[in-house]
């Protein structure tokens, strides 16, 4: 609770006199409190209580799938830290809809969450569904959520909550699982896209989803814990991961009648790749080898990046010198990359994102 006070200075005493009135007394019997100038930006309250900060993501329509979230409410501290803040906040019952009150309240728990009810009300009420008591429960829950967000990040109910903050909280709740599409997009202030009646294939850009790109970010920043896979055996060697892989179902391109298709690259993968040992000879390689042939790659185009084998220099020209004795001697190339490539997953080089 904070005030603005008009002082009475008594030069002759020595004493300052202060007029709080009622709604402040419990502001001073507390033990001591902080005396201090006004800033300039509160040049234009009233004298009085401070009100808190206007919170605007308990009016953003985006937040209802993240606070209904089963997940987000067990970060926060749970139903039972919800009916805990309710009591301690609430001094009247939030029913509306009744003629008489009961001086004594209890919670009455209702999805999403609860709210504070009379002992009347809560005889009238119970075990009813109703979209207004439904309404009333979420913004107990909106409001309840940000208030633990500020204290758990530090700060306190002057500060007004960004939607990059209650990202950041979520990621460091171990729930960035139920960071939404829209919330994300908000976070990153990327535009939003318009939904239009019919597209055409001209018409559609390719782009990640807002949660991938926020996904990269923390993981670029080290924000969030690298998951390590450690076998019990210990002659078995263990890598650091290279690649974490995500799977997009509805990627842009399938929807599309001829989509471009566009070579997947990572140089990261392909300098590992040339510290292996070779697939022929096992001394090691030089080069990491694309697949040719086979299906893969194009006119003029090497295969994805993913299609690539360690050789060394040596059966490097020899497979470019002749393809067919290559394969024959030494295996086809596709055998080659499979046996690899079960090694790589093995060793735990590429994780499940």
């Amino acid at each position: 609770m904070r005030a603005l006070l008009t002082p009475e200075v008594v030069s002759r005493l020595g004493v300052v006199l202060f007029k709080p009135g009622r709604e402040l007394m419990p502001l001073f019997t507390g033990g001591r409190v902080l005396i201090e100038r006004q800033p300039e930006k509160m040049k234009t309250l009233p004298t009085g209580r401070i009100a808190d900060a206007r919170q605007p993501l308990a009016e953003m329509d985006i937040l209802r799938f993240f606070i209904r979230d089963e997940r987000v409410i067990n970060a926060a501290g749970g139903i039972n830290a919800l009916e805990a803040w309710l009591m301690r906040n609430v001094k009247q019952c939030q029913y509306p809809h009744s003629h008489y009150h009961h001086h004594e309240f209890v919670t009455m728990r209702h999805p999403p969450g609860a709210l504070v009810v009379c002992w009347h009300c809560d005889n009238e009420l119970r075990e009813q569904t109703t979209e207004t008591l439904s309404e009333l429960a979420y913004q107990n829950v909106v409001q309840w959520v940000i208030d633990t967000v500020l204290i758990g990040l530090g700060y306190n109910k002057e500060r007004e909550l960004s939607m990059a903050e209650l990202c950041w909280w979520a990621v460091k709740s171990g729930i960035a699982d139920a960071i939404t599409e829209t919330m994300a997009q908000h976070a990153l202030r990327r535009p939003v896209e318009p939904f239009l009646s019919v597209y055409k294939e001209s018409d559609i850009v390719p782009s990640f989803p807002a949660t991938d790109m926020l996904q990269d970010l923390l993981e670029r920043t080290g924000s969030t814990d690298n998951i390590s896979y450690i076998d019990p055996q210990p002659l078995q060697e263990v890598h650091k991961p290279i690649l974490s892989l995500r799977i997009d179902p509805e990627s842009p391109e399938s929807f599309m009648l001829r989509p471009k298709r566009r070579r997947w690259e990572c140089p990261q993968y392909t300098r590992w790749v040339k510290t292996q040992p070779c697939e022929c000879c096992r001394q090691q390689s030089d080069d990491p080898h694309h697949i040719i042939g086979h299906g893969l790659g194009g006119t003029a185009t090497k295969a994805h990046d993913l299609f690539v084998i360690p050789l060394c220099r040596v059966h490097h020209d020899e497979l470019h010198a002749d393809v067919s004795a290559f394969e024959q001697k030494y295996g086809t190339q596709l055998e080659l990359w499979a046996r690899f490539l079960d090694r790589v997953m093995g060793i735990g080089v590429i994780l499940k994102a």
